[in-house]
């Protein structure tokens, strides 16, 4: 296949990207699975390399793709989402950051009250263990190594909903700048843990009138914070 940049927009590397992400769904691949690699991938579509590497770095931004040094390029965690990053979105500010928490404010607490409301079951039982088990991800310190589970995502997959669960993993994931700065500007390990605690027994107990209130009243307290805190330059 050859393509010619002769044309309207999209552009060649538009036209590059949704033929590689067509590759990875006509190969049934799924997050982890190993692509072509730059080489073979310009071989294919009769084009130089650069121009294919310039396609896979726009689809590492939005996490659909991700390069492992001295491994290869894989198949990223997004591939399935619908909400991805844009790669060419402004700086982030205090404003984006507080809008963050207000969006998560309108969301979160009705997931949690769900959460509480269908606890019951197999499936939830399996959901309880994956989020009592990310309620010690709070006493993490900003910077620390990354963890398996995030508890606000688990608290969604608790919901039973699993586009819920795909869009708060969604929006955490799009807006990670965001939520770095927010972990720096809510540094209150042992509080953080503790709403998380109060939250996941709430949930577990089926109380969703106080699994909405410590969820809404949790994310005030990281509102109140960002409000009050000198905005950080993350490197």
């Amino acid at each position: 296949m050859t393509y010619s940049t002769v044309g309207a927009a999209p552009s060649l590397s538009d036209r590059l990207t949704e033929a590689i992400l067509g590759i990875i769904r006509e190969a049934d691949l799924g997050p982890g699975d190993a692509i072509p690699s730059a080489r073979e991938l310009a071989k294919r579509f009769d084009i130089t390399t650069p121009t294919i590497r310039e396609a896979l770095r726009k689809l590492e931004a939005t996490g659909a793709v991700e390069f492992r040094h001295g491994s290869g390029t894989y198949v990223g965690p997004t591939i399935n989402n619908v909400v991805l990053a844009n790669p060419h979105r402004p700086p982030i500010t205090k404003e984006s950051v507080l809008q963050l928490i207000g969006a998560r404010l309108l969301i979160e607490p009705a997931v949690a009250a769900q959460a509480a409301a269908v606890r019951a079951g197999v499936a939830g039982t399996r959901s309880l263990e994956r989020l009592e088990a990310a309620v010690t991800n709070a006493l993490t310190p900003p910077g620390g190594p990354a963890f398996a589970l995030n508890f606000h995502v688990e608290l969604a997959a608790a919901s039973g909903n699993p586009v819920v669960e795909e869009l708060i993993g969604s929006l955490l994931k799009v807006r990670l700048r965001e939520q770095q700065q927010i972990r720096q500007l809510y540094d209150n390990r042992k509080r953080d843990y503790e709403e998380h605690r109060a939250i996941f027994e709430a949930v577990q107990a089926g109380d969703a009138a106080a699994a909405e209130q410590l969820t809404r009243a949790h994310l005030d307290h990281i509102r109140l914070a960002v409000e009050a805190a000198e905005f950080l330059e993350l490197p």
